[in-house]
């Protein structure tokens, strides 16, 4: 059997299930952001995981294998958003000439204004946060939060539960 909650266990349970819920909650509104600025920029070709994927890969140029590696996508059809997003004229493919096998992404002069339109969108919604006083330094103690709550995740996926 699996050890009893500590008293501070208890205490950190609930906080930790809230934030679970949220961050779970939070990617789901961006994407409803994306989507609205999308119309508003009356782009109706992609979507907003598409958006989103285009804005992580940004000014990098990646191997298709490396997307999920570097957190860029989340999904599971990789293929055919790359796809789609290639034959829109946001992305160009090319095939790496010491691994045929392997793709490199960019994006095409598209996909950066896209790109561009999301961080100019991102600097407003973080302008609007940052009208509050302390916003810079609640932002911050949760940015340190989310963290450890990675870690954690990441250390139970690497080595299990602690005995």
């Amino acid at each position: 059997m699996g050890k009893q909650l500590t008293d501070a266990g208890q205490i950190v349970s609930e906080p930790y299930f809230n934030i679970v819920r949220l961050v779970e909650r939070l990617h789901r509104h961006f994407l409803d952001v994306l989507r609205t600025e999308l119309r508003h920029l009356n782009i109706e070709d992609i979507n907003a995981v598409q958006a989103l994927l285009l804005y992580n890969i940004g000014e990098n140029e990646v191997v298709i294998r490396d997307l999920k590696d570097r957190g860029y996508y989340h999904g599971s059809n990789v293929s055919y958003n790359i796809k789609k997003l290639t034959e829109f004229g946001y992305l160009d493919q090319e095939r790496c000439s010491h691994d045929r096998r392997s793709v490199r992404l960019r994006l095409t002069d598209r996909g950066m204004r896209l790109c561009t339109a999301i961080r100019d969108l991102q600097g407003h919604l973080a302008h609007q946060l940052g009208a509050d006083s302390g916003a810079r330094a609640d932002m911050e103690a949760a940015g340190q939060t989310m963290l450890k709550v990675e870690r954690c995740w990441t250390d139970f996926m690497r080595y299990g539960r602690e005995v």
